[in-house]
């Protein structure tokens, strides 16, 4: 029976989407978290200050067991491009989920 199948189908989806925003609503919650952090750090990349940081690292004067990635300047430049890059993403799918229950 085609009806079955299509309430088996549509009970999956509903399964499998009542899981993913759970997930995507925790991980959008504990990232919520850390926005400080985030307009903190990329105020932080290329400053004065981070461009005084880098010159003491490059003149060898921070400890050399200091974990320093953030003066690598990829690394905070890789990350905020990323995030640049996931809210257009959960703009895309916002947008799609409002089209569609403005029907």
């Amino acid at each position: 029976m085609k009806e079955i199948e299509r309430i088996k189908q549509m009970e999956l989806a509903l399964d499998e989407l009542s899981e993913s925003q759970k997930n995507v609503s925790s991980s959008i919650e504990e990232f919520s978290k850390h926005l400080d952090q985030w307009k903190e750090l990329s105020e932080y990349y290329g400053s004065e200050q981070f461009h005084h940081d880098l010159a003491l690292d490059e003149a060898g004067k921070l400890p050399s067991d200091l974990k320093r990635g953030v003066l690598s300047e990829d690394a905070v430049y890789d990350l905020i491009t990323d995030l640049a890059e996931l809210a257009s993403e959960m703009h895309r799918i916002a947008d799609i989920i409002q089209a569609h229950m403005t029907k």
